[in-house]
């Protein structure tokens, strides 16, 4: 009888342990909204969608957020509290999570998300929202013998129109929200 107990706690602990090893922490995305719930929405002027996760981390009421980036219609980013946590929709406007969850961002070998290569630049122009974003500024340097590297800034951040910096020179790289850069040559 004392065996059996001994082995149920055994294989309870276990479980347990297999689920906190399994269990993976809750994050937010990039290019998803989560439309419904808001309660509170509050001006981000840093622009960074981290300082949204944390205003929602530090308010007991929040369950999830989004974060808006600037768009001709608002000249700064929007952080947006919700009280539930609503399914989440692809959109290229936000970056949205749950409470607890930290921002996520694209990362691959072509393109840097939240990266700004300052300096370096021969050319720069405005970008309009149907161009294609930070694809269209990667295909204008790739396209430009000259051209080394690139940073794509979303609107509202280096100015009210998006733009697209074409550089002669290889920078370092630097964090700075709202920004995708490229090495290309």
């Amino acid at each position: 009888m004392r065996t059996g107990r001994l082995l149920r706690a055994c294989v309870v602990t276990l479980a347990f342990l297999a689920a906190a090893v399994c269990a993976c922490p809750a994050l937010a995305q990039a290019n998803f909204d989560r439309p419904g719930g808001d309660y509170l929405s509050v001006p981000v002027i840093s622009g960074d969608p981290a300082e949204c996760a944390l205003v929602c981390e530090r308010d007991r009421r929040c369950r999830a957020w989004s974060f808006n980036y600037p768009t001709g219609l608002t000249s700064r980013a929007v952080c947006w509290l919700k009280s539930n946590v609503p399914p989440r929709v692809q959109g290229e406007c936000c970056v949205s999570g749950v409470r607890g969850a930290g921002v996520v961002e694209r990362r691959n070998e072509a393109i840097e998300t939240s990266i700004d290569r300052f300096g370096g630049d021969y050319k720069s122009f405005d970008l309009k929202s149907d161009d294609g974003g930070d694809d269209a500024c990667k295909a204008a340097c790739a396209a430009d013998n000259k051209c080394r590297a690139w940073t794509y800034a979303r609107p509202g951040y280096a100015g009210k129109e998006a733009h697209c910096f074409l550089k002669k020179d290889i920078k370092p790289p630097r964090r700075k929200a709202g920004f995708t850069s490229g090495v290309v040559r």
